[in-house]
């Protein structure tokens, strides 16, 4: 695998609501900072409990974040794409992990220390405000996440889920949206904290009914406005 350019380096970057705002040549600096590292299929990353070291931007592949329940059935917290960035938390305040982070794919990723990042912040003030601007920017996106568990039943979670899913990968094809993610029933069962025989079950419910379609392995919304009126 060939490694990328610094053109696609800094987009990935710039990708990150922290470093949107940096002039041309602070982004330049930051990219000097970064190093590419690759992680086979299957790879952990770093599990709860690691030293928070480090961030990480998705230049190729996919990753899962995850947890283990008390019944010890791991849950998925997060899934990043190309582009996306995550460890910023552990990153930030210098804590232990607080999940664990596993390749699910060949994956290739941006690597930014925090012993060198630190530095550069105190050398620009006006970062410590674009930092809070990204936690906060977390805290509302787990208070969304929480208020689906909490007020929502399956279909409602399901929907939800596949309508954001859709609106962050959708891209149109005949017939509908597909999801340009391939996410199993088990990925999507974790990330809507049900069994993976319920959440198939109101798939086939909605396929029966035309909501939805596979392609070739991919979601595809044929009538968003269904899922739409569950969430309201």
């Amino acid at each position: 695998m060939t490694k990328l350019g610094q053109e696609a380096k800094l987009a990935a970057l710039q990708g990150f609501a922290l470093f949107q705002a940096l002039k041309p040549e602070e982004l330049a600096e930051v990219l000097k900072m970064a190093t590419e590292q690759r992680w086979p299929r299957g790879a952990t990353i770093f599990q709860k409990g690691d030293a928070g070291s480090s961030m990480m931007v998705v230049l190729r592949g996919r990753v899962r974040v995850s947890a283990v329940s008390a019944d010890g059935r791991e849950i998925t917290l997060n899934e990043f794409t190309p582009g996306t960035v995550f460890g910023e938390i552990a990153f930030l305040d210098g804590k232990p992990r607080s999940a664990d982070a596993t390749a699910v794919e060949e994956t290739t990723l941006l690597v930014l220390e925090r012993k060198h990042f630190m530095p550069f912040v105190r050398q620009n003030e006006d970062l410590y405000w674009r930092l809070l601007a990204v936690l906060c920017d977390r805290l509302r996106r787990t208070s969304l996440a929480l208020e689906g568990l909490a007020l929502f039943d399956l279909p409602g979670r399901l929907a939800r889920l596949l309508l954001k899913l859709s609106e962050d990968y959708g891209r149109p094809v005949d017939g509908g949206t597909r999801i340009d993610m391939k996410l199993s029933q088990r990925d999507l069962s974790n990330l809507v904290a049900s069994s993976r025989e319920s959440v198939n079950k109101q798939l086939r419910v909605w396929r029966d009914d035309g909501v939805l379609e596979l392609d070739e392995g991919y979601l595809v919304l044929c009538r968003p406005d269904e899922l739409q009126r569950l969430v309201g």
